[in-house]
Order: C-alpha cells, then structure tokens, then sequence
C-alpha cells in the first residue's frame, strides 16, 4: 500500500498557544468544579478563589447554571503564588497545563497518571491551537456543509477537558488521520482465513452483498487475484477493511504469524476516500455517498478508552440492528408521526486473537485490535432536501464567536423560542418514545444523535446510531419488547431503570442543554429559566399525549427533583488512571445535580 501523504505541520504561534490554552484552563476550572473536584469559594458576586495543597491560589469570574454547571471566563483568570518575600503575588494566568501540575495534589491524582493527563492535554491544545491560528470556517459557511464536511469542524467533547488526546497517535499521524485535517483517507483491505474470521449480517445482507456494495468489480477482481496468487482459494477468506494506521502499527504486529502464513493476506486499497467522524475509527465514503459508513478499531487511546471494537459487540451488532429496527419500525408513533430513522450496523467482520483471546484477564487493548462494523450511511437515508447534523455540532462556536445553534435558528425565520421548542420536541419526543414504550434506551450522546432539518434549517426529525454497547434495556420485564436478541450469546445489558433513565440525562440534559442553555441566553436572548421550561414542556407534552403510560413515567422519572452526577474528567483522573484492565470501566456517580425540568415550588 503508497504511504498516505502527511501534510505539513501548521505554524502556530505564541499568541494562539496561549489563547488556545486561556480557552482550555476556563473549561478546566468550569468542568473540575462541577464535578467537585476543586470546591471554589466566592468572594463576591460572580467572583471566585480556589486554594490548593500546593500553596497556589487560582480566583476567577464565573456564572452558575442549570444542573449544578459552571462557566468560567478565559480572561479572568489570576493565579497567586508566593513571592520572594513570602507575600502572594498574583498575575494573569493562561496555562491550563501549569493548572494540572498546581491542582495534582488537591485532586488526588499521581505522578505516572499526570504524565499521560498532560500528554493527552498537549495533543488537546496543539489541535486547538492551529484552528485558532488558521481561522476556520465562519457559522454561516458551516450552516452549507454536509454531515461528513461538517464533523472536520467540531471540537471535542463538551464535557472531558483531554478531548483530542489521542495517545499513540503521532504529530503525523493527527495531521494524517483526524477529522480536524480534513484528509481523505484510503481503507486497506484484508482476507482472513475463515479459521479465525466471522462475517454477520441482517436478514437481507450476505457477505458477497456486502462485499460487492463496497467495492467495485474491477477492485473484487483485482483483490480476487492477489489471493489466488498466493496459491490460495478467495472463498476461503472473510474480506473487510481496515483502518491504514491500524494495519501498519496493530494487525501487522498483533497478527504477523497470521500474515506470515497466509491466514491473513493484504489485499489493496480502497479506491475510495473516506472522511473520519469526530470519533476517528469510524469513516464516511466520500466517492460513493450510499455505500455503508465503517467504524474500524484503532490501538490509541481517546476519551477515556482503547479506541477499539470488542468481539461481542461486532457480533452483536447485526442482531441488534434486526431486533431494534424490526421492533422499532412497526412502531407508528416512530414510524409515521416523528418519522424517526435508526441508522443500523447491519453487518461485521469478527476476528479473535489466537492466542491471546484464550488468557483470563487479557487487558481489552489486545483483544480489540481487529474487526470492523458496517452501519447505514445519512445519505442512504436522508431525504432530497434534508441537511443531517451531529446534535453536537450545536455547541460549536466560530472563531467570531457565533454559536452554531444560533446562526442555525436565526437563519430559519422562526423567533428564538419557537426555535428551541421544534429542537426539543425533535430530539426528547423519539428517545422519550423509546424509553417509555420499550425501557430501552440509546446512548444518545452528541455523535450518536443527529438532527434532521428542512430546507430552512428547522429541525424535523432524529437519527440515531450506535445500537451495539449503547443500546440498553431495562431489567424489569417489558411486554412490548417482545422475543428480545439475547440466546446463548449476551448482546444486550441489562440495568436499572434509575440508570436507564440516566443516559438520556447524561447525554441530553447534563451533555448537551447544560452547555446549550448560556449559548441560547447570551446570543439568543433566551434566559435560562425560559429555555428550561421550554424543554420541561417537552416532557411534559409528551406525558400529556400519552396518559395510559404513566407508570413508566413514574418508573424513568425524567421530572424527578435531582439526578445522580457522573464525573468523566475524575474518572479518569482519580478513579480508572491508565492502568490496563480487562473491562471497560463503569463510571460510578458522586453526588447529584438539581433538576431544572422539575417543577418549581
């Protein structure tokens, strides 16, 4: 396979380190205090002071918001440290990294866990500070762009301060294979002897259906050849793609007995370019726009885990994907009313390591490192005029300081809260639907929901991915789930309805609305208390539609007067560290969050 050509590295310069850096320290201090893991104390309206063990002192502006959130201001921060003679000498501070190194003692965190925190911090900044440098594309010009186009220019996670930490990664590599870089990239493509390899598939999907959807005759008969010219049977092997970067540093190390015998054979290239989503492992085809979006694995590190693709969920997805959208869609609140559209993984490739599949307690990074899921691209289920977006895509704000979500609403001629009103019927009616009805829930985070909007940039309707590890059912039993997937494998989790109710909090309420409400108030004109009983009264007017469901309402109490907290940035920091484990780790909650859709005494 030709080397992928790396573009060069992007100047930056001092002036866009440190604001890029002003930037992150706000967030750092907003998401660390929400969380609790520093405890400012105020000294007056709106003005804050927070001591560490360190002997360092950090007082900043801020705003309070809905479900316990913070806002600090990037040009208000002071740090005090003391002086030559002993008196605290305060000056304006910009580095979130020198914050790290203050705060380690004060937040629990250790030595080895700071070093890899800072890594991740550093590659953060580096992308950040280069969009800031070279501009970007003004709200207005993003409102033009396609769903693949549009996620090169999201920034991150809202939540996690480390977003874009990407450990394994190389400078090159960023510059090569993240969304940011806009850089098309060239699958390779692999057959894996069928000892080790797994294809599944929906009802209507076969493998060659499969195979011969992605990739043209000429390239099936050119790959064909190549295994013959090993002296080997095509039919023999299960073909699937694989991320460039993966094979070069995984599959070939991982796996290079299989290659060396044949088990594992390089096949090509892609003729197509794809385009990575925000997530980086999964891909767009930007040459042929219905053929099926990948996600692919890849051995780095990224908000919070091994980026790569465990076994029981690539054979998991495909059933999942048949039982979800055979129930869902017969479904005529789904179907025909909100005209929902479940983005399905209707196939994928499995393969085990050989031997390191067979040792208790394999740390998951080796056990994930090759496999690939097939999902249904937006464009193959958009309609003509329909412009598809991330529902994270909302958060973004340009580098003149316009908020997507607010040149989007402006641009449609309704008035702001009319606006706000078809956005949070569109997003909570579908996922409330699901949960009530079925006790099931998505995972319903920024990159899994999309929004679909008319031609005047009203939003209209859900899409939603992601069905295999995100999809959870509730573990009391529900009548109208009918025969669920589950037989000698496991598939599907089973929880608490208190936890299934708190994915859609997690990643609406306090993912999303709590970022999404400052926005709508400084740039909308859309006070806090105002844009919190608009999304109550989406609750409630579904509640209101559906009487007969009211123990469900009771059971998923999305009106409840508080909600558990879930702190990301401690897990990482305090809780999990990078210590290699077997399982993905769970988060557990500390404290809780006052509801704002709860009703006011």
């Amino acid at each position: 396979m030709s080397t992928h050509p790396v573009p060069e590295l992007h100047a930056v310069s001092p002036e866009s380190w440190r604001e890029a850096n002003r930037r992150l320290l706000a967030k750092t201090l907003s998401e660390f205090a929400f969380e609790e893991l520093i405890k400012p104390v105020e000294l007056e309206p709106g003005r804050y002071r927070v001591d560490l063990d360190s002997g360092v002192s950090y007082v900043f502006s801020a705003t309070r918001g809905a479900l316990g959130g913070w806002q600090a201001e990037g040009g208000s921060v002071t740090r005090g440290a003391a002086g030559l003679l002993g008196n605290e000498i305060s000056t304006p501070a910009w580095d979130a990294q020198q914050f790290l190194v203050d705060c380690a003692d004060t937040i629990g965190t250790d030595a080895p866990t700071l070093g890899m925190y800072l890594t991740e911090l550093s590659s953060t900044l580096a992308v950040d500070a280069a969009r800031i440098e070279h501009g970007g594309a003004s709200a207005a010009e993003l409102r033009e762009l396609g769903h693949a186009e549009l996620e090169a220019h999201m920034t991150g996670h809202p939540t996690l301060v480390a977003n874009k930490g990407r450990i394994g990664f190389s400078a090159s590599d960023v510059r090569a294979y993240a969304p940011e870089s806009q850089q098309l990239v060239q699958l390779q493509w692999i057959a894996v002897h069928r000892g080790l390899a797994e294809f599944r598939g929906t009802s209507e999907l076969s493998e060659r259906t499969v195979t011969e959807h992605e990739l043209s005759p000429e390239e099936i008969q050119d790959f064909r050849a190549v295994v013959e010219a090993r002296g080997c049977d095509p039919d023999a092997y299960v073909w699937m793609p694989v991320h460039p970067w993966q094979w070069d540093h995984a599959v070939q190390v991982l796996y290079a007995g299989e290659v060396a015998q044949d088990r594992i054979i390089p096949l090509g290239a892609s003729k197509d370019g794809y385009l990575p989503q925000q997530s980086v492992r999964t891909m767009t085809n930007m040459a042929a726009r219905d053929r099926f979006d990948v996600k692919l694995p890849l051995k780095i590190v990224n908000t919070l885990i091994w980026r790569g693709i465990p076994p029981h969920c690539t054979q998991g997805a495909p059933v999942t994907t048949q039982w979800l959208t055979g129930l869902l869609d017969q479904d005529p609140v789904l179907r025909d009313e909100l005209r929902t559209v479940f983005l399905g993984e209707i196939a994928s490739v499995t393969v085990r390591h050989p031997y390191l599949d067979r040792v208790p307690d394999m740390p998951y990074q080796h056990l994930e490192a090759l496999g690939c899921i097939w999902r249904s691209s937006v464009s193959s289920r958009k309609d003509e005029n329909e412009r598809v977006r991330t529902f994270a895509s909302l958060l973004h704000v340009d580098e003149h300081g316009t908020a997507f979500a607010a040149e989007l609403a402006r641009a449609s001629g309704l008035s702001a809260e009319d606006w706000l009103r078809r956005l949070f019927d569109t997003v909570l009616h579908p996922v409330l639907h699901v949960m009530y009805t079925y006790g099931i829930t998505f995972n319903p985070h920024g990159q899994n929901t999309l929004i679909g909007y008319d031609e005047n940039d009203v939003p209209v309707r859900l899409f939603l991915k992601d069905f295999v590890d995100d999809v959870s059912v509730s573990h009391t039993p529900v009548a109208e789930r009918g025969p669920e997937p589950d037989g000698y494998d496991h598939v599907l989790p089973r929880k608490n309805p208190v936890v299934i109710r708190q994915h859609v909090v997690d990643q609406l309420l306090l993912g999303h609305f709590r970022y999404l409400a400052p926005l709508a108030a400084a740039q909308l004109g859309v006070e806090d208390a105002v844009f919190w009983q608009l999304a109550r009264d989406a609750v409630v007017a579904y509640q209101k539609k559906f009487p007969a469901k009211a123990d469900r309402f009771a059971e998923y109490d999305m009106l409840a007067q508080d909600f558990p907290r879930y702190p990301f940035n401690t897990d990482r920091l305090v809780v999990t560290k990078y210590v290699d484990r077997a399982l993905r780790h769970a988060l557990r909650p500390n404290g809780t969050v006052p509801n704002p859709l709860a009703e006011q005494a």
